[in-house]
């Protein structure tokens, strides 16, 4: 019974490794698999399909190639094995003293996203130096990270001889298209930083490694520093490799330590600032293309040989800078930017998106959307309905999940209890956030035609007001006809600008000149507080009745009305304050109707607001000129930065497309001198 199960695992391993059934070496592998062999020099993978089915890797995947290189007999298959699959012998390895390894085999490394090629050693039974150095240019060229694995005591001086005619070679041959893809992919960076980087894996046994040990004098050298002084010491210069790390260890033991060297490995290959990954399609294009190039004599240059795939894309995230980890030619390609590195919130960009809290918790993850009213409910009937109670936010499948203003006071947080908030990255280029603006658009139209209406109207309701204002006010206020400017400040007044008097002397003053209050009892208007100009107000600062309080407002009660209609003429000579008083009953009792009409237009107003505007409560002063707002001055939003200007800088119009505005629109001056 234990031999047929023996046999039936022998033939599964076989039949999920897909190797090419040459030699009783091939039956033993689980998962490597010839590319080249070395007899040949031919491909023995049919196409990408045949590739990608041999590797039992997914189509989709993109990958980094991580290739090795050492004299035969220094373990460089054992070394893959241990650092790469936990030990498991999916490339062969033998106590025999000749190469186990014969041609190009390769491996897929699931859980680092990684092609690992293994190849025959430097001294192996080939003898053909032209057939070498093709299999060379081959892997140099499909690779990422190249690992020299070397066993001995002292680094020998062929090593170095080595990876300097291999930087050399590498350069002689693809350097023309190196300098092709960084003009390209317009990438400000030095030719050498687009080659592979090396990881010198040195293992001794008796000496310590380099950078261990101390000069002389004392001093200790790092192993960088040694490694560039021999390089130096055999003529070499390994400029074609991005970087040069070393990793040394010393067994005492049997069982070497690859921790430190997987470690390395996986810290390069993470790295896609330069590099990127690349799908396994592309990756077999080029060995085949390179193998079709090279037979016989090695051409001077080869051509095509770096598609852009091979390098990182150049685009930056507007909120992060984040570079995107995709190819370099992914757009052509129809695919979109990305990275996995988390973003940054930016309010400019409104780089915000929610999904449904309830949907996550059963393993789904739908947008949900915030709307004035719901997507069932028409445009009129979701406008009354939804207006009083604020924006809704609607799930696919839940439906509406949450009204900003459900109950009159205690509503929570919508990011604390119905959704998930998430952050998306802003790539160059692209804008993100609401940019249909419909509710703004509205608004901006209903205020063309109210700023139209007061124009035409401004200049005659003005007169008919001055009229009857002048027509109840006491004997001793100056008449608005006469007032041009403020008397204390000396402001000319415009024609929309109201004129306020002081009720203690009767002047013309403007809003803030005349912004307190305090009793006026010796002109006949009673105990409580009146509007009076800042000089009265200092005259009778002595007196025990004065009381100056700045920015109180004066609620004025209908009952009042009738107080002043029943009042009964006690002192001579005031009696035309009574229709002023009526007059000014009457005013706040309009004004008050006014403020309730006007409470459900910032309610509308407040839901129409695009996510990057600036709240208005957080508008302190201008953004252009610092200029600090008053309770009566007019706040206005750039519609190219959301925030917060003043009239004057915010007179100009543009076209804001970039923000969903396609038409020309108000835009302050800052934004304005950009946009030139």
């Amino acid at each position: 019974m234990m031999e047929l199960l023996n046999e039936s695992r022998e033939v599964e391993m076989k039949e999920k490794t897909m190797t090419v059934d040459t030699s009783s070496i091939d039956n033993e592998r689980k998962r490597g698999i010839l590319l080249i062999d070395i007899n040949h020099e031919k491909m023995q993978v049919e196409n990408k399909e045949d590739f990608v089915r041999k590797l039992a890797c997914p189509e989709d995947e993109t990958l980094k190639v991580v290739s090795i290189f050492g004299n035969t007999g220094d373990g460089k298959s054992h070394t893959l094995n241990h650092a790469f699959f936990s030990g498991e012998e999916v490339f062969a390895t033998s106590t025999s003293q000749t190469s186990c390894t014969v041609g190009i085999w390769a491996a897929y490394n699931e859980d680092n996203h990684l092609l690992i090629v293994d190849s025959e050693g430097l001294l192996s039974t080939s003898n053909n130096s032209h057939q070498r150095k093709r299999l060379l240019m081959k892997i140099l060229a499909i690779s990422d990270v190249i690992i020299y694995r070397t066993k001995a005591e002292r680094l020998h001086s062929d090593m170095f001889s080595f990876l300097g005619d291999a930087s050399k070679a590498y350069l002689k041959h693809f350097s023309p298209e190196l300098k092709a893809a960084i003009e390209r992919g317009q990438l400000n960076l030095p030719l050498c930083s687009l080659g592979p980087s090396v990881v010198i894996f040195h293992e001794t046994h008796r000496t310590d490694v380099l950078g261990t040990q101390s000069d002389d004098l004392g001093e200790s050298k790092s192993a960088d520093e040694i490694l560039k002084e021999r390089f130096a010491d055999v003529g070499r210069d390994p400029q074609a490799f991005s970087s040069i790390k070393y990793v040394g260890t010393k067994t005492l033991s049997d069982n070497t330590n690859f921790q430190q060297l997987f470690q390395t490995v996986i810290e390069l290959t993470n790295d896609t600032s330069v590099r990127s990954r690349r799908p396994i399609g592309v990756i077999y294009d080029v060995l085949n293309h390179l193998n079709e190039k090279f037979k016989g004599e090695i051409e001077n240059v080869v051509p095509d040989t770096f598609p852009d795939s091979y390098f990182t894309c150049w685009t930056h995230c507007q909120c992060c800078r984040t570079r995107c980890e995709g190819t370099m030619n992914h757009s052509h390609d129809g695919t979109a930017h990305k990275s996995e590195k988390s973003c940054l919130y930016v309010a400019q960009f409104d780089n915000r998106y929610f999904t449904c809290n309830a949907c996550y918790q059963r393993g789904k993850e739908n947008l949900v959307i915030a709307n004035t009213y719901a997507a069932g409910d028409g445009s009129l009937k979701g406008l009354a309905t939804y207006a009083w109670s604020g924006y809704v936010l609607e799930c696919a499948e839940c439906g509406v999940i949450y009204r900003s203003r459900k109950y009159w006071y205690g509503n929570t947080d919508p990011e604390k209890t119905v959704v998930r908030t998430q952050l998306k990255h802003i790539w160059e280029g692209e804008h993100y956030g609401d940019v249909n603006h419909t509710g703004r658009r509205v608004l901006d139209g209903l205020n063309l035609v109210k700023q139209t209406v007061d124009v035409v109207s401004e200049v005659p309701s003005r007169y008919i007001k001055d009229l009857v204002s002048d027509a109840i006010a006491p004997g001793y206020w100056v008449p608005n006809s006469e007032i041009k400017e403020c008397h204390s400040c000396q402001h000319i007044f415009t024609t929309s600008e109201r004129k306020h008097h002081c009720r203690a002397c009767g002047q013309g003053f403007c809003h803030d000149c005349s912004d307190y209050i305090m009793p006026v009892p010796d002109k006949g208007w009673g105990s409580a507080p009146v509007k009076v100009c800042e000089t009265c107000v200092q005259e009778r600062k002595t007196s025990e009745n004065s009381v100056g309080v700045e920015g109180e407002v004066v609620v004025v009660d209908m009952s009042a009305l009738n107080d002043a209609l029943d009042e009964e003429d006690q002192n001579s000579g005031k009696d035309d304050l009574r229709a002023r008083k009526v007059g000014e009953v009457l005013h706040n009792s309009v004004s008050k109707l006014a403020l309730v009409v006007d409470f459900p237009r910032e309610i509308i107003n407040n839901v129409a607001r695009p996510s990057y505007w600036t709240a208005d409560a957080d508008i302190v002063t201008c953004s252009c000129c610092d200029h600090k707002f008053r309770i009566i001055d007019s706040k206005h939003h750039c519609r190219a930065c959301g925030q917060g200007v003043c009239g004057k800088c915010s007179s100009k119009k543009r076209a804001v497309p970039a923000r969903g505005w396609d038409y020309p629109v108000r835009v302050c001056d800052k934004c304005v001198e950009e946009m030139s």
